[in-house]
This record gives C-alpha cells, structure tokens and sequence, in this order.
C-alpha cells in the first residue's frame, strides 16, 4: 500500500515535538482494556488484531497509558507490534493509580514517577519513550517536582519528549519553564469544547493538541466520520486518537480522514 493510498496519510501530517512526523489520525488503546478500563480485554486476539490493521491504515501514532487495564494496554501493543516499524511514535503516560473498574487517583511522587516509566519501558520493549505523558497534574505535589522528575527522564535519553494531560494554560506554561511541553492531552468533542482556548494556545505556539475522548466515548449521536473531520478542523496541531475495539469502526474512523 503507497503512502498515497493509505488512509491515515490523508489527515495530514504533524512534526510532533518538532521532529517526529506523524499523521493527525492516531489510535488510542484504553478501549482495548477490559470493562471500566480494567483488566484484559474480551477477546485478546482481536485487540491484537486492531492494532496490526491500524499500522497498515497507516496509523503511526499510539497513544497508550500504564493506567489502562492496569499495564494491559501496553502489553497488547508489544506483543501486536513489537519490533515496530521505523516510522512508528508511540506515546504513554504516568502518574496515575488504580483500584477498580473506572476508579483512578493521580500520584506525582517522584518516585512512584520514576517507577512507572521504568516498568513502560519494560512493558513495552523499548530504551526511549517517544512522548511521555504526565498523566494528571497531583495537586498534593508542586507541579516543579512532577515535571523535574520526567525532565530528569529526559536528559537521561529515556524521554524523547514531554507531554501534560487534562492541563490549563496557566500549568502548561508553569511545565514550560522547566522543559519543553511537546503535547497536550485535554478533553475536546463536539459535545465539549471547555478547552478551546487551550487548543488555541497550542497552535499558537505548535504543540500538539490531542483530544482524548474525541468522539465522547461513543455516546455522540452525530456520525463519528463528522466528529472527527470537525476536529481536523479546528487546528493543524490537532492529533485525533480515536480507540475502538472493532476491526470496522477502525476503519470508519481513519478513513474520516479522507
């Protein structure tokens, strides 16, 4: 399959971080975890499935989190993908705990930090994640020490680039004096557009806006085609990642790029 036939390519392309291209249309895995985003999934080999299609749609951005079965997501990644193709980012985040279906605590210790990257290397095979995440800002810990540890990370070579999720302005920029911010992970749908004036502050200042939830967890009534061409539109720093555990509506989704 050309570059110029596969789906994906359509949506066109972002230098996430400056120097790493990939097309706006991505694949997010939470959907590929059990029920409440606990646990593995229904039908492994299916999920294995999906990521492979996705590769060959053309998708090269997989965005991942430890939180997400726990350690499930990531796992699945490996074993469908691994060794991964050249082109390939993958992105996965930190920093928050689980104690069942659909409960999450964000924890920004530093040490807990530096625990889950190490255990997301392992799980995922790899010696430098290409963009981290740190997953929620934990208000019981000054922001300086959560984004100090993952900067540390980064002179290490175990971080490429550096990413905040469910962040405002005013945290962006606080996480901007320490390193640079290559993405944000904030909560943007037809349905809620709270974050506007964050994705603003994205594109002016190119970082790449990536809207979780992108089509509200499948519970918009519009067609996920329209759903996700509107949030093509909005920026040229907008990095859809819809997830989905079945082979068709894969497909849907990355040929709405078209």
């Amino acid at each position: 399959m050309s570059t110029s036939t596969v789906p994906a390519a359509a949506s066109g392309t972002f230098l996430l971080g400056g120097d790493l291209p990939v097309h706006r249309i991505g694949f997010g895995t939470m959907q590929l975890t059990g029920a409440g985003h606990w646990g593995p999934p229904r039908d492994p080999d299916n999920a294995i499935k999906v990521l492979r299609r996705a590769v060959d749609l053309g998708v090269n951005h997989f965005d991942t989190a430890d939180a997400y079965g726990p350690a499930v997501a990531e796992d699945l990644l490996r074993q469908a993908l691994h060794p991964y193709p050249d082109n390939l980012v993958i992105a996965t985040k930190g920093g928050m705990t689980r104690q069942g279906p659909n409960q999450w605590t964000p924890v920004g210790r530093p040490a807990y930090l530096r625990q889950c990257l190490e255990m997301s290397l392992r799980r995922l095979g790899r010696d430098t994640i290409d963009l981290y995440y740190l997953h929620r800002i934990d208000d019981q810990v000054p922001l300086d020490d959560q984004i100090g540890t993952l900067e540390q990370a980064r002179e290490q070579g175990k971080i490429r680039h550096i990413g905040v999720s469910k962040a405002t302005i005013d945290q962006i920029q606080a996480a901007q004096k320490i390193t640079p911010i290559a993405a944000v992970q904030n909560r943007f749908h037809l349905a809620d557009d709270s974050s506007r004036p964050v994705l603003d502050y994205c594109t002016d200042n190119e970082i790449a806006f990536v809207p979780y939830a992108p089509l509200a967890a499948g519970r918009q009534s519009l067609n996920p085609a329209t759903a996700l061409t509107w949030l093509l539109e909005q920026s040229p720093a907008v990095l859809p990642i819809p997830g989905t555990a079945n082979l068709t509506h894969l497909e849907e989704n990355v040929s709405s790029a078209q």
